[in-house]
């Protein structure tokens, strides 16, 4: 599949703190260097805090900071929970409920003023959103390709795989992967690597090398939208 002629992607992880921000903000600035207009998305974030009255979330922020055109937060991060939990726990504490329309309307908006969204999901993939709401619902409503960030560390072949096998199960085709190194120690990483092309039935799209501070618009030239 050629992600430079979609109009939608949805990134998820192998876990959470696999680098999906990262990757989605990277993605974003490839797209655009690709000629597109591309806006991120999160649609339920926990974790937020509060800035000028109204709650944040950090990827939120990194995601709409690589967007171009730069969209409203409240399309951007509809569902904006503060407490840094799953969101079915988050929405709890918070006193609300999490269900789809609105985050389907915010992507309408979102999708009226750009040529791609990069929708960037929670934790892993088998990670609900509500009692009732798995992340394949918001996908497969979205009928969006799904793009698994891979973080690379001991453990990422079983993640890895395990997460593959769920997204086809859940009736959907990996559209790629993307490597993201998030453990600079990580023993015999070049094997691991041709481990994981050798059984993940779906393109590598790239590998983000690790950095404490990494800049997704340089990053974006490591990434290939063409798989």
């Amino acid at each position: 599949m050629d992600l430079g002629s979609v109009d939608r992607l949805y990134v998820t992880g192998t876990d959470t703190g696999a680098g999906k921000t990262l990757a989605s903000c990277a993605l974003l600035h490839a797209l655009r260097n690709a000629g597109r207009r591309a806006v991120g998305m999160k649609p339920v974030a926990s974790g937020c805090e509060r800035i000028e009255g109204a709650w944040r979330n950090e990827d939120a922020l990194a995601l709409q900071a690589a967007s171009d055109p730069r969209p409203a937060y409240a399309d951007l991060n509809p569902c904006a929970l503060p407490e840094p939990l799953a969101p079915e726990l988050a929405a709890r504490a918070a006193g609300v409920g999490i269900t789809l329309p609105p985050l389907l309307e915010a992507f309408g908006r979102l999708r009226a003023q750009a040529d791609v969204v990069v929708v960037e999901g929670v934790g892993g993939w088998a990670a609900p959103l509500a009692g009732d709401i798995d992340q394949a619902d918001l996908v497969r409503a979205l009928e969006a390709p799904v793009v698994l960030v891979v973080g690379m560390r001991l453990g990422c072949l079983n993640h890895a795989r395990l997460t593959a096998r769920a997204i086809a199960a859940d009736g959907f085709r990996l559209a790629g992967w993307i490597a993201s190194e998030v453990d600079p120690h990580m023993a015999c990483r070049e094997e691991n690597l041709a481990l994981l092309s050798a059984r993940l039935d779906a393109p590598c799209l790239g590998r983000l090398p690790y950095c404490p501070a990494p800049d997704p618009a340089r990053l974006a030239s490591n990434l290939s939208l063409a798989g």
